[in-house]
């Protein structure tokens, strides 16, 4: 690791524009923590791509570090891809500089010969993944850093096959992106040979939310219950564009808006997060929900790809699933109507994180159905999906964190997808004279009560990543021998790829004696350790405030 004050000269003395290095000499002079921080590192390029807070310096998102990462990429492609019309994707969100850093990547394969799409306005993370597979594109780049806040932003590369890039392909993309040392070796400007950057809009709009509707499962439900009302928030984000054309496409006549957040907005002004996992980026639609009686609420993250939810419960109160009641109650819904429809041979199968319920896997088994576990990362469900293509059917895939999916034309969590299976699911059940809490409270009658819950540690810069590679290595070193006052009976460590059957990844696993599990994991995107806490029966919820005091304190 070059020491940040050498990484600093560098770029004070080397070909960057006089508006960067100013930025560097005032950042060094105003604030020597974040100028350190800044410097210390290259922003690492992953194995989902690049995500960190904008500005200048080597370990963070600029025009430079981007632009670095879009040559390795064109490398990779022009290296191991042949053919004469090499096309690549292109979206972004509405965070601050999204439109600028998805415009310097377009500049720069096109001036590496390839054929670039790129979207006329902000459009979802899902729309990209169906667009890599509607144009033949090689590649996908999506601008966005989800549901971070609004100093962050990020890099997103997906393959052929419209999902994220793993293994191999990941690898050996990171390795091109390192040989990118300098910007000097970035090809910025367009030259003799170019190729061609289109524009792409509603043509994919309208094919996309075609494909949406085809999914739909209950049209008469939703006819006879289109006086449903809901509340849509896409806190500032993307989803504004189509989550609402969904849902007034599906029949339902009453969709409340929260006019101050359907404008986009990347300083993300009406929250402190635009994270539909925290119960406070929900206030706005909640107020709106009580003065217009609306029965479910719904929030999308910035390039809509997840999606949260409230419910009124029986006093009428609203109450805010989480992403483990969501996916299970999807899936319950879904498979239910497959069933009815006759649609279940034994050939069809269902994905899951190791970091998502339980209950998921124990519908799927009661329908027949095969469930699959795989590592964090909707990246992960979608190559399962690949695995399987043409030798079974993909129904379905949820993860905890409020990401879920139908069907195979998105290769990844879709808000939009979710946001039309949740309201049908909602007149479905209102057919039987229930509400979603009604329907999910009968999930648990005949599957058994299971809570969730999810903690995380933020530890920024330098010392905080050495904190959590210390926390790490502590619990490998000397791990709980009890979960609550239960007996630890496994530990699973996920970095030994063949004990696990999956690739390498720096989790761990306790399982106690009654059957309670605690997942550790440090985010691959944000300097976080995560701590998820699972728990069954009766007495789970006071189990999981047990297991909060003993591992967070």
């Amino acid at each position: 690791m070059a020491d940040y004050n050498e990484n600093a000269r560098k770029w004070l003395e080397g070909d960057f524009d006089p508006e960067t290095k100013c930025k560097v000499i005032d950042l060094r002079n105003s604030d020597p923590a974040a100028f350190e921080d800044a410097f210390y590192k290259n922003l690492e390029f992953g194995t989902g791509g690049l995500r960190g807070i904008m500005g200048v310096g080597t370990n963070r998102m600029n025009k430079y570090t981007v632009g670095m990462a879009t040559q390795g990429l064109a490398n990779y492609i022009l290296a191991h891809v042949s053919g004469d019309d090499l096309r690549v994707c292109i979206s972004y969100d509405s965070r601050n500089n999204s439109k600028l850093f998805a415009r310097i990547a377009a500049d720069v394969l096109s001036a590496n010969g390839l054929h670039v799409f790129i979207f006329d306005n902000i459009r979802p993370t899902p729309e990209l993944s169906y667009a890599i597979r509607c144009k033949g594109a090689v590649a996908g780049i999506m601008i966005t850093a989800s549901h971070n806040p609004k100093e962050y932003n990020g890099y997103k590369v997906f393959w052929s096959d419209g999902a994220q890039i793993t293994a191999p392909v990941d690898a050996e993309i990171v390795r091109e992106v390192a040989k990118i040392t300098d910007p000097s070796e970035v090809r910025f400007e367009k030259g003799v040979r170019c190729g061609e950057v289109e524009l792409m809009g509603k043509d994919v709009d309208e094919a996309y939310l075609r494909d949406i509707l085809s999914l739909t499962l209950s049209p008469d439900s939703c006819a006879r219950h289109r006086d449903l009302k809901f509340v849509y928030t896409p806190l500032h984000g993307c989803g504004v564009r189509l989550v609402p054309e969904c849902l007034r496409r599906l029949g339902f006549e009453k969709v409340y808006h929260v006019p101050a957040q359907d404008i986009s907005d990347g300083n993300f002004p009406t929250v402190v997060s635009p994270n539909p996992e925290e119960p406070a980026a929900m206030k706005m639609a909640l107020e709106v929900a009580e003065r217009e009686g609306a029965d479910i609420v719904m929030a999308t993250d910035p390039d809509a790809d997840r999606m949260g939810i409230a419910v009124r419960d029986e006093a009428g109160k609203m109450v805010q699933f989480n992403g483990n009641q969501t996916a299970s109650l999807l899936t319950y819904y879904i498979l239910t109507r497959w069933r009815e429809q006759g649609r279940l041979d034994g050939k069809q199968f269902v994905v899951k994180t190791i970091v998502t319920t339980q209950l998921i896997a124990d519908i799927a088994a009661r329908f027949g159905v095969k469930c699959y576990d795989v590592l964090t990362g909707f990246k992960y469900i979608g190559e399962k999906v690949r695995e399987w293509e043409g030798k079974a059917e993909f129904v379905c895939g949820g993860e905890e964190s409020y990401g879920f999916n139908v069907g195979s034309f998105v290769r990844d969590k879709d808000a939009q997808v979710c946001a039309a299976m949740v309201a049908e699911c909602a007149a479905w059940a209102a057919d039987q004279g229930l509400t979603l809490y009604q329907l999910m409270q009968r999930i648990y009658a005949e599957f058994g009560y299971r809570r969730e819950s999810m903690v995380y540690l933020v530890r920024t810069g330098k010392s905080g990543a050495e904190e959590i590679r210390s926390i790490m290595a502590g619990m490998r070193s000397t791990p709980p021998a009890a979960l609550a006052g239960s007996p630890v009976v496994k530990v699973i460590d996920y970095t030994d790829a063949a004990a696990t059957g999956l690739p390498a990844s720096n989790v761990l696993q306790f399982f106690s004696e009654e059957g309670d599990i605690v997942t550790v994991r440090p985010s691959g995107t944000e300097p976080k350790i995560k701590f998820y806490f699972g728990a069954a029966g009766s007495g789970a919820d006071a189990k999981i405030e047990a297991l909060k005091a003993q591992f967070i304190g």
